[in-house]
């Protein structure tokens, strides 16, 4: 029970990585505070939150459904009250709601940058902003879903990519500014199939992996005593091999093919500071 009596808030958490995380951080013993837009059934997007509040409870943790539109500041202000009052404390946020679109510049829509921006950094800005001084009460942990990037690799993602990159930055600089909170940023290192990347139409089974394997990754991480992690921008199988973790093929989503890289590949996830 690396997590026992321990509180996660987990943004994006009606389905994917963010139900994953859920129920891998309940398994370990911490209760959950769920947060999402989706609260109804969406037949292109399978999940709400009330589902993976169930699958919480089942594990014999308690759960707390929150909706929220993450863009909006009186929203995530009322999401880290309710969680706090509800539990007493807050030991983890995982900035994991995002949005996704992909299009060369030129096709990008104002709105949609605008939705990406505003949901990718933004959100996560307004959390970890909310959720700091809860945070360091006890110690705790940020975690962005987010990677360091290669440049070449943004043909047809560019602002998609920005969103993310500022998600990467503002963890490496909270975890330098706060003596009482660590900071990481988590990528895959190849595709994780959700509901979106479905609903999206990208790639086939062969090419993904499951969600499992950034959950995984997560607990290893903020399992790990704040005081003494200095920031990281990980790739998923490096956090698992630090855990005596090296054969994935549970993770594949088509069990006789290891899925190849993404084309988004880290540069130098290596940056660090000492405490």
């Amino acid at each position: 029970m690396k997590l026992q009596g321990q509180v996660v808030l987990i943004t994006g958490g009606s389905r994917g990585v963010g139900a994953a995380c859920a129920v891998a951080c309940a398994r370990e013993g911490a209760n959950i505070a769920l947060a999402a837009k989706t609260v109804r059934p969406n037949p292109k997007l399978p999940g709400t939150l009330g589902e993976v509040a169930a699958e919480v409870e089942s594990l014999g943790r308690e759960a707390l459904s929150i909706q929220v539109d993450i863009r909006e500041e009186n929203e995530v202000e009322a999401m880290i009250e309710a969680t706090v009052e509800r539990f007493g404390r807050l030991d983890v946020l995982i900035n994991n709601a995002g949005a996704i679109f992909w299009a060369p510049t030129a096709d990008w829509p104002t709105k949609r940058f605008d939705l990406v921006m505003d949901v990718n950094v933004r959100g996560a800005f307004l959390a970890s902003r909310l959720a700091l001084p809860h945070l360091r009460k006890q110690g705790g942990h940020i975690l962005m879903m987010s990677p360091p990037i290669n440049p070449k690799a943004s043909v047809g993602k560019a602002p998609y990519l920005i969103s993310k990159i500022g998600m990467t930055m503002l963890a490496m600089a909270i975890d330098a500014e706060e003596e009482q909170v660590a900071a990481h940023a988590l990528w895959p290192v190849t595709g994780v199939r959700t509901a979106a990347t479905v609903n999206l139409g990208m790639g086939a089974e062969r090419e993904w992996r499951t969600p499992e394997i950034l959950s995984d990754s997560t607990v290893a991480l903020i399992s790990r005593d704040p005081a003494s992690c200095s920031f990281r921008a990980w790739l998923d199988e490096e956090v698992l091999a630090e855990e005596g973790i090296t054969d994935l093929s549970r993770y594949r989503c088509d069990p006789e093919h290891e899925p190849e890289p993404m084309s988004i590949q880290l540069v130098d996830p290596d940056w660090s500071r000492e405490k």
